[in-house]
């Protein structure tokens, strides 16, 4: 039986609170995925238990790394406080940053997981021309660690929270470079030293004059 989510604070509620309620309503795919990564003294389970329920914030997906591929833990993911208020999409990509940076806890440590994603980063509203959904992070994604950046790709596109639908995302960098769109597919959850999936440069669409 699921636990009941911990109320958003009041102050998030114009901005993140259509999008939060909707995720305590939502499945989240089981995250039991036995990985043999060796002879049997280091068989890891990629396994872990619920967390408790006293964190407020909403229900994600969150792609760690164990046995040398991604696999996705559920966690309630704390809202971050203060910041990227104006932007609400912006202010959810920040709060998965945050826990794809955070040190996994002891038991999902002693479980096999691990994090590549750089303390730090950060996500940020789109610029004037950028796709709706954009998101843009501190560093340019071309230029992360590339298990870091399959770990970012896949929790933003399976996060029902963030999108509709589970899909590809659009990610951009601190610059006026176009976006990319980028894709969390088998091939890279597998092996998420490949670079994801590159998509073509998303040019602002041309006013009409």
């Amino acid at each position: 039986m699921r636990r009941a989510l911990p109320v958003v604070p009041a102050v998030l509620v114009p901005f993140v609170g259509v999008l939060l309620l909707a995720t305590s309503a939502c499945g989240i795919r089981a995250t039991t995925v036995p990985v043999d990564v060796g002879a049997a003294p280091s068989r890891v389970s990629c396994d872990t238990q619920e967390q408790p329920s006293g964190v407020q914030g909403f229900r994600a997906t969150v792609e760690l790394v164990c046995g040398s591929q991604l696999v996705g833990v559920e966690r309630v993911v704390p809202v971050p406080e203060k910041k990227l208020v104006r932007d609400p999409l912006a202010m959810v990509a920040q709060a998965l940053l945050e826990a794809l940076e955070r040190t996994p806890t002891t038991e999902e440590r002693d479980a096999g997981f691990t994090s590549e994603v750089p303390v730090g980063l950060s996500a940020g509203a789109p610029r004037a021309g950028d796709p709706a959904g954009t998101v843009r992070l501190s560093r340019k994604p071309e230029d992360l660690p590339p298990v870091a950046l399959s770990q970012i790709v896949c929790t933003l596109a399976g996060s029902e929270a963030l999108k509709a639908t589970p899909g590809p995302v659009t990610l951009g960098g601190p610059d006026a470079d176009p976006p990319r769109t980028w894709e969390c597919t088998e091939a890279v959850r597998s092996r998420p030293e490949s670079v994801p999936t590159l998509g073509e440069l998303v040019r602002p669409t041309p006013t009409p004059s």
